[in-house]
């Protein structure tokens, strides 16, 4: 069974790394989807796996890497829609 969540993490989350510390957790976990900037200085993710996989990816960026300060992160259920191959950062 696979889930997927939209995450929109707030804080001092843009240039400190957070999206290669998204990617190489998603790996950690077996996650797919991707992470991006957004302009309004919040980080988009969306992750999709098993609950398990899904759960412990969002436990590790709400901690996000370690010269970033996560103040917040919004998350909504989304379906799955299996066209994510591996995760990726998108610009």
């Amino acid at each position: 069974m696979k889930v997927a969540r939209h995450y929109l993490v707030s804080g001092e989350v843009q240039g400190v790394g957070f999206r290669f510390f998204a990617q190489r957790v998603a790996a950690r976990h077996q996650v797919v989807g991707y992470v991006r900037n957004l302009p309004d200085g919040r980080v988009e993710v969306l992750a999709e796996g098993t609950p398990e996989s899904v759960e412990g990816f969002k436990h590790d960026i709400a901690a996000g890497p370690q010269h970033a300060r996560v103040e917040q992160v919004e998350e909504v259920s989304v379906e799955p829609t299996g066209r994510y191959p591996t995760f990726r950062i998108e610009r």
